[in-house]
């Protein structure tokens, strides 16, 4: 399997002012708009971004749509997983090849608009938070037993984990690099809980609305059933518990949980 992520800590001096990260999975077709559509969010701020994305085993031709972006946008990083690794190690993946103190996330999907980073970035840095996670509940179309499920999930965390977050499964975020690094995505399905980890850690999480949108092409990858995200979720709520409460017996762990 190629090398998910760089062996060394973060640079000293940042090579850019932020960066915006993205899993992908055979998106090909999304991957061209969502690289336009991040450029054209931050070329008015002034700020010096990077795109990170990782292509975490496509079988389609997203390593050729990569390619040929490379070429036009050379705020471009590629990572390549020779297999699936799933979405958490290709955030954390995504996230060590970042050059930049803060980062932002979206997934490859175009359902999260690069639109809103801009403003959270700017948020993160008023509110001095550690994280700033986006809020999609005003703007999605769900159907009943899905938002009946989202009830459910969103109770348990709050019950388990003490996870206040409304809306903790969207993948538009800013955050500061530190605290990115600090994350336990070396555990599949941590993605699901990064503002949980981030204010068990003792970073500040601060949410605001995000727009959300219809997919633009493809069909979702990681799965979404009650039964895939269900049971191992209500797993894994008891396992962040667990890293919660180790990282305030020691705050030594938490910042090194993570480290490659």
């Amino acid at each position: 399997m190629a090398d998910a992520q760089p062996s060394s800590p973060a640079p000293d001096t940042p090579e850019y002012d932020l960066a915006v990260v993205a899993p992908a999975l055979n998106e090909a077709g999304n991957l061209t708009p969502l690289v336009q559509q991040i450029a054209q969010a931050f070329s008015a701020t002034g700020k010096k971004f990077q795109i990170v994305i990782v292509d975490d085993g496509s079988t389609d031709t997203t390593p050729d749509e990569l390619a040929s972006l490379k070429t036009e946008f050379p705020m471009l990083t590629t990572v390549r997983h020779d297999t699936p690794q799933g979405q958490s190690a290709s955030m954390r993946a995504a996230i060590h090849a970042a050059s930049a103190p803060i980062i932002c996330t979206l997934d490859a999907d175009l359902q999260n608009d690069p639109a809103d980073l801009p403003r959270m970035v700017e948020l993160l840095i008023a509110e001095d938070a550690d994280l700033v996670q986006g809020d999609r509940s005003a703007n999605r179309q769900d159907h009943a037993f899905r938002k009946i499920a989202s009830i459910v999930g969103r109770y348990a965390r709050k019950l388990i984990v003490g996870d206040g977050a409304r809306d903790t499964g969207c993948g538009t975020r800013a955050l500061k690099a530190e605290m990115a690094r600090r994350l336990p995505l070396h555990r599949p399905g941590m993605h699901r809980f990064i503002p949980a980890c981030a204010a068990g850690f003792g970073g500040k999480v601060v949410e605001t609305a995000v727009n959300h949108r219809p997919r633009h092409e493809g069909k979702t990858k990681y799965g979404t059933g009650l039964l895939k995200r269900g049971i191992p979720g209500l797993r894994d709520c008891f396992a962040v518990r667990g890293m919660i409460r180790e990282a305030k017996r020691n705050p030594a762990s938490a910042s090194t949980a993570a480290t490659p």
